[in-house]
C-alpha cells in the first residue's frame, strides 16, 4: 500500500520551511519503525489547504493509494470520531469525503507542541543551557493541555536559551525529528497511537 500524508504546516509561501516540515515528520516516522517502508509527506501550509490537498487526492485514489490527513485539532477532542470533531468545529465545517474512512484522518491535539511536551529529555538536549523544563506542564495526558498553554509554555521554558524563544517555523521540525515516537505514543494513545497504529499496518514494503 502507498501512504501519502498530507500534514498541516510548513507555511503557505514559503518552500524552505515545507522542506524541513516534510524532514522533521519523515524523520519522526522513521524513528517509529517505518523505515524501509515510509510514507510520502505532503506540506501543505495551512488547515484548510491540508483538508483541501487531502480530499482532492482522496477523490483521485485507487485501490493501492491510501491517502491520510494530519491536522492540528486546535481545541478539546469530544467526538470519538474525528470526522465529526472536523465538521462540527467552529471555522472547519469540513465534510467527510465519500467513502473516507477514520484511518484517513488524524489530529495533533490540541497541537504538535504536545508531542513536544511528551519527551522533555529531547527538548532539554536541543536547547542546552538554560532551558527551564519546569516552565512545561507536568500533565503526562498530553492531549489535555489546553493548546495556549502548549505555546506559552516552549515560549518560557526556551526564553533564556541560547538558540532563542520557541519558534514554531525556526524550531518546532528540527525538534520533531528528535523526540522519541514510543513516548508520544504512550502519552497520546488515542490520537497520536493510533496514527502510528495506521501507518504500521498500511505501510508495507
Amino acid at each position: 500500500m502507498s501512504v501519502k500524508i498530507y500534514v498541516e504546516g510548513g507555511g503557505d509561501h514559503n518552500e524552505n520551511l515545507k522542506t524541513q516540515c516534510r524532514r522533521g515528520f519523515r524523520k519522526f516516522f522513521e524513528n517509529a519503525g517505518l523505515k524501509g517502508r515510509m510514507p510520502s509527506v505532503v506540506a501543505c501550509g495551512g488547515r484548510r489547504q491540508a483538508y483541501d490537498t487531502f480530499r482532492t487526492a482522496h477523490e483521485s485514489a485507487d485501490s493501492d493509494y491510501l491517502p491520510i490527513l494530519l491536522v492540528d485539532s486546535e481545541a478539546p477532542v469530544t467526538q470519538a470520531d474525528p470526522w465529526e470533531y472536523v465538521r462540527l468545529r467552529p471555522g472547519d465545517g469540513w465534510e467527510r469525503p465519500s467513502g473516507a474512512s477514520q484511518d484517513q484522518i488524524h489530529l495533533m491535539v490540541q497541537a504538535m507542541e504536545a508531542w513536544f511536551h511528551a519527551d522533555k529529555q529531547a527538548l532539554a538536549e536541543y536547547y542546552g543551557q538554560g532551558f527551564r523544563v519546569a516552565a512545561l506542564r507536568p500533565r503526562p495526558d498530553i492531549d489535555n493541555i489546553p493548546k495556549d498553554d502548549l505555546y506559552d509554555g516552549m515560549k518560557l521554558a526556551t526564553k533564556d536559551c541560547q538558540k532563542g524563544e520557541y519558534s514554531k517555523g525556526q524550531h518546532s521540525f528540527h525538534i520533531l525529528a528528535i523526540i522519541d515516537p514510543a513516548k508520544i505514543r504512550a502519552a497520546s494513545p488515542q490520537h497520536a497511537g493510533r496514527l502510528l497504529d495506521v501507518l504500521d499496518r498500511e505501510c508495507t514494503r
